[in-house]
């Protein structure tokens, strides 16, 4: 993202990937954390999220979406698909390798 996309006034949903296999420090090793995607929608309507593409590849595996309270299950969905964001909600991936 560069400045003005962080100006602009009508952004409503805003997705962050935290890489868990970042190094923690400086030695030279891959992290061994979970990373996660976490998509939160301010707008009162559906928002099409694009996955993003994992470097390494694997799936996005679906922990949490606060518009589907009584999830029993981890769907899983393949990097660059569309992912329907309702209005006024979040939704939390976990990458599946």
């Amino acid at each position: 993202m560069v400045e003005a996309d962080w100006n602009e006034g009508n952004i409503r949903c805003f997705g962050m990937l935290m890489d868990g296999r970042a190094q923690v420090t400086g030695i030279r090793r891959r992290g061994s954390d979970a990373t996660l995607l976490l998509v939160m929608n301010g707008h009162f309507d559906l928002v099409k999220f694009t996955l993003p593409l994992p470097q390494g590849g694997g799936t996005w595996g679906r922990l949490i979406d606060s518009n589907l309270p009584d999830q029993n299950e981890t769907p899983s969905f393949q990097p660059a698909a569309i992912y329907d964001v309702t209005g006024r909600s979040v939704v939390l991936f976990k990458l599946a390798a």
